[in-house]
């Protein structure tokens, strides 16, 4: 017998493109970039300067930065997805499925599958640990916007954010002590993560308080001295002021202060993507090393490790 009030788990991301090319990449920027929660200004200004000058000149340079990181599965996001997919699946005997702000698949077909799957109320996971307008309130919008479409809406509940859960901080801090144990604990821990606008934060976004709120947490885990971790902000796009500090410019400070030995990890971001990969572990690594230092490890995101899976299970399974 069928139970009408059956659960299932969408898990959603900001998405990525559908192959390392040029066509693909120009894409999914398109769409990501078009977005007003990502991009603000007025669109008779905007829309000519992304689609004559942004997109023609940076889709191809993209392309050649995903094919560096590019996996048998897809891009590693898609590919750690995936994953994750199928472990909260197994985790929750739930239904389980993907969808993507931007791209492939896109949230509207997520929807689509658990409901052909017998879903009655969908779960849906913004996998956005810090809450921002930029990212949480766009997977919102993309929801609404697919159930339009749905001549019967389905029940739905919406986890906003989960900065500070408790297996949050677990997860993280577990995955900072095997990296310890693995390669030695560095002289230094730095959250970097993805930056804002200083103006959305400005105007009400709370999400550097989040990420300072899970910075204050980790350190308590951890037992470290206000004078062994920090936070910075990477991926800045513009001109205009962004979250500070700038994470390639506390690189170059660092090694100045005596920090020869730096661990990093980028805690708003649940799997190794683009950023991850190609900006933290090789650009940043090599500022740091250009800069004076000399040891620089990479903590990769939680992806589909188990601490991380036993963490959505417990936002996803109510009690």
């Amino acid at each position: 017998m069928q139970n009408n009030n059956k659960q299932g788990v969408l898990l959603v991301n900001l998405g990525t493109p559908d192959a390392p090319t040029a066509p693909a990449v120009k894409a999914f920027l398109g769409q990501f970039l078009h977005d007003k929660r990502v991009v603000d200004l007025t669109r008779w200004l905007w829309c000519p300067i992304l689609h004559g000058v942004i997109l023609p000149i940076r889709s191809g340079k993209v392309a050649k930065l995903y094919q560096s990181v590019w996996m048998e599965e897809g891009s590693p996001l898609m590919a750690y997805s995936k994953a994750q997919k199928a472990k909260l699946e197994a985790a929750t005997d739930l239904p389980v499925e993907l969808g993507m702000t931007y791209g492939n698949p896109s949230i509207k077909s997520g929807i689509t599958a658990l409901l052909e799957r017998g879903v009655k109320e969908v779960i849906v996971l913004p996998l956005y640990p810090q809450y921002s307008g930029t990212t949480t309130a766009a997977v919102s919008d993309a929801l609404l916007k697919a159930l339009k479409t749905f001549s019967v809406v389905p029940a739905y509940r919406f986890v906003q954010h989960y900065h500070q859960h408790p297996q949050y901080i677990k997860a993280l801090a577990d995955s900072v002590r095997r990296s310890w144990e693995k390669n030695g604990q560095g002289d230094y821990l730095l959250c970097s993560y993805h930056g804002i606008p200083q103006r959305f934060a400005d105007n009400g976004d709370v999400y550097p308080q989040h990420c300072e709120n899970t910075t204050a947490l980790l350190r308590e885990e951890l037992g470290l001295s206000q004078d062994q971790i920090g936070m910075s902000y990477q991926s800045r796009f513009g001109r205009e002021e962004w979250l500070k500090p700038y994470t390639d410019k506390t690189l170059e400070q660092l090694p100045t202060k005596g920090i020869k030995k730096l661990d990093i990890i980028a805690p708003a971001f649940s799997s190794d993507c683009l950023e991850t990969l190609e900006e933290i572990s090789e650009e940043c690594k090599d500022i740091f090393v250009e800069s004076g230092g000399e040891s620089f490890n990479y903590i990769p995101c939680l992806n589909d490790d188990d601490g991380h899976i036993e963490l959505m299970a417990q936002l996803v399974v109510t009690k």
